[in-house]
Parts: C-alpha cells; sequence; structure tokens
C-alpha cells in the first residue's frame, strides 16, 4: 500500500483535500503524534491573533482593575438619570440697598424683628476652615452648636481637635453649645451608618442648645460656609421657604480652584419641633442662588489632606496606597488635580467631559469671606498662587 504513504511514512491525503487533517482529528488520530494532534487543533488559528489575545485578556483585566472606577463614572448618563432640577431663587444684594427692599425683591415681607439663628455643625478636623466660618457668621448667629467624635465616619480613632483648641474660639465661647461622642463604629464598617448617627446626636444636642419653632437652623458641613448677608437676608425676611437650600460657589483645595456654582447640600431650616432633622441630602427643590462657599479638602498641611482621605465617608476611593504618597498629594494641589484620580461626578457626557482633566486656576479673590481676606498672610495657603502646603 505505498501509493497511501506520505514522504514521512504517514498517511498521504492529496493538497486537494483535507484527508489527511480528517484522519489525524478522526477516529485515526489516536494513531498519530501528539504534535499532529496539536498542528492539527491549530490548523484553523491565525497564530498572530492567538498570541494577542493572550496578551489582550490580562491587558484588559488589569484595565478594568486600574481605571474601573472612571469606566463606571463615565458611563453613569447610562444607568443613572439626572436628579430634578431645583427652583433656582435669584439672589439679590447690595450693601447700600435696606433691608426692607432686599426682602421685597426676593417677594418676601419685612420682619419686625430677626429670628434667632443655629449654626450646627459635625467637626472632624477643619481648624482653619472652622474659623473662617465662625467670623464669617458670628454677628448673626445666636448659638453655634458643635458635636465632635472621637473617631471618623469610617471608624478610626482620632484626638478631639477641638476640645485641644477650644482657646482659639474664645471670641464664641459665650454662644457656644459643644459636645463629644463616642465611637460606635468600628474600622471597616459601613461609614454612612456612622456618620447618620452622628447627625441624630446633633439633633439632640440642638435641643439642649435651647432652639424653639421657626428659629433658623443652618444643615452645613464645616467647609460649606453660608455668606453673611445671605443669613441676614433670611432672618429678617417674613415667608421665606421653610425648608431653602443654598446654591454655593464650589472650590477645591483652596480659592484658586473655582470647580463650578453647584454645590447645593447646604440649607436653612425654620426649625419645627419633632419634624425638624438634621439631615446633609436634598430636602426641597427650593435652592437661593450665590449664596456662600464651598471650599472643599481645604487644609494647611498635607498630613490634613491624608487623614481626610483615609477619614470621610468616601474612604473606599483609596484604591492604591500610592494616592497617599505627600509627593503626589502635594502635586494633585498645585495641578488642580483629582485626589483619587476619579472623573467628574455628572450626569450628562457633556458635563463629564466638560470637567475632565485638572481645574483651571482662577486669580480672582473678589467677595471671599471677609475674615480671610483681612488674615491673608496667615491664610495665604487658600488664597491664588499659593498652592504649597506644609508637610506636618
Amino acid at each position: 500500500m505505498w501509493w497511501m504513504m506520505g514522504e514521512g511514512g504517514g498517511p498521504y491525503c492529496s493538497k486537494k483535500t483535507d484527508d489527511y487533517c480528517a484522519d489525524v482529528c478522526g477516529q485515526e488520530s489516536g494513531r498519530l503524534l501528539s504534535m499532529s494532534r496539536v498542528r492539527c487543533i491549530l490548523r484553523g488559528f491565525d497564530i498572530r491573533a492567538l498570541i494577542l489575545l493572550i496578551m489582550l485578556i490580562p491587558t484588559c483585566i488589569f484595565g478594568i482593575y486600574a481605571h474601573g472606577q472612571k469606566i463606571s463614572y463615565f458611563l453613569r448618563p447610562l444607568w443613572e438619570s439626572p436628579p430634578k432640577p431645583f427652583h433656582d431663587i435669584p439672589h439679590y444684594y447690595h450693601e447700600n440697598v435696606s433691608m426692607e427692599n432686599l426682602c421685597k425683591l426676593h417677594g418676601w415681607g419685612i420682619r419686625e424683628y430677626p429670628r434667632r439663628v443655629y449654626d450646627a455643625v459635625l467637626f472632624s478636623n477643619e481648624m482653619d476652615i472652622l474659623t473662617i466660618r465662625w467670623k464669617e457668621l458670628y454677628p448673626y448667629i445666636t448659638k453655634f452648636v458643635l458635636l465632635e467624635s472621637n473617631s471618623t465616619f469610617s471608624g478610626i480613632f482620632k484626638p478631639l481637635h477641638f476640645a485641644k483648641n477650644r482657646e482659639q474660639f474664645d471670641f464664641v465661647e459665650p454662644r457656644l453649645e459643644y459636645a463629644t461622642v463616642g465611637r460606635t463604629a468600628k474600622k471597616g464598617d459601613n461609614p454612612f451608618v456612622e456618620e447618620a448617627y452622628q447627625r441624630l446626636q446633633l439633633d439632640n444636642l440642638l435641643k439642649l442648645a435651647g432652639i424653639t419653632d421657626d428659629d433658623l437652623l443652618i444643615m452645613s458641613d464645616v467647609d460649606e460656609i453660608p455668606s453673611r448677608h445671605t443669613i441676614n437676608l433670611l432672618r429678617w425676611c417674613d415667608d421665606i421657604p421653610d425648608v431653602l437650600h443654598l446654591r454655593l460657589k464650589n472650590y477645591l483645595y483652596s480659592f484658586e480652584f473655582l470647580v463650578d456654582n453647584n454645590s447645593w447640600r447646604a440649607s436653612v431650616h425654620r426649625y419645627r419641633e419633632n419634624v425638624t432633622k438634621y439631615a446633609h441630602f436634598r430636602q426641597t427643590d427650593d435652592v437661593l442662588a450665590d449664596a456662600g462657599w464651598h471650599c472643599s479638602f481645604c487644609f494647611r498641611k498635607i498630613s490634613e489632606f491624608i487623614f481626610k482621605m483615609k477619614a470621610y465617608s468616601h474612604n473606599d476611593r483609596i484604591r492604591f496606597n500610592k494616592y497617599l504618597n505627600p509627593k503626589r498629594v502635594q502635586e494633585v494641589i498645585c495641578n488642580g488635580d483629582d485626589l483619587f484620580d476619579m472623573l467628574p461626578e455628572e450626569y450628562t457626557f457633556k458635563e463629564i467631559i466638560g470637567k475632565m482633566g485638572p481645574i483651571p486656576h482662577s486669580y480672582s479673590a473678589v467677595h471671599l469671606p471677609s475674615y480671610l481676606l483681612e488674615n491673608a498672610e496667615k491664610y495665604k495657603f487658600l488664597l491664588p498662587g499659593n498652592c504649597r502646603r506644609d508637610r506636618e
């Protein structure tokens, strides 16, 4: 049967047929060498495409691991609709216009005497921003209410910074209602549960401070600072909304990096016993335009940035230890980049793309808190052109 044998002694098949491979991959394949089987299996594959595929799969896996959060945020418009638009209330102000006319411009009446105002905050370690906040609001606040915990929202023990530095705030001491709360969360627990617990304790502290019906209550984080004239307007005007959000200019790291004008979580409430609850989410559709400043991560020291990154409710954004490197943090601050290397939290592709990349530098220091400008040398790290921070 020599005419049935190939040159190497194996089965012969015409170049015009696939008989050789049919035999190899069929019942006769057991009599062939294993290498022949491999050649048969790979016969239908392009070896270069196979190598490319082998390289591409681990690359994709690593890319998803390293940048999955970015991908998720960029695709947010596909899986989450934008929230209902706010009803924006125009804000009128000039120092030479009477309060009666200002109230009238807003469609409100004027009171015979102003309401009492309570400013209530949860405090972590924002010493400089707290000073600027209280100096800005001081003329119109009846009671400053501050609650401090010995742990962060993420369950990390921390010193009682305010208690240790209370003498710096002697100017508010006669109007101060201060208390501390012990740790309830453990490291690794849901930080939003601990945050909600502390806000509940703040409700109790407000009652001890003597708040009553129709007093104004400011609900905002320490770094969300209503302007002085905004609070004066609301305490003097009649018929203001029961709940009113404040639209603040949104800054990051200092007043050099203006992100947008869309910070809205700060709110002012006409207090109602057993109804008003301290919260930090959307509670109404009404928002007053241009009502102050939100200066997020506006710290003096690099160590304070790193502490905040690990401490606050979104500490899960620290995906790599390199994010906490002091040299990197300093570079991010001066460039106006994102500390967590994230994309903007927006709801449309247009807004996401428009905010991608570093925040543009702003060189305007107009209409900032007066105490900040009066003490510009002390707080120069918050002003344009001074991005360098102390290490400790």
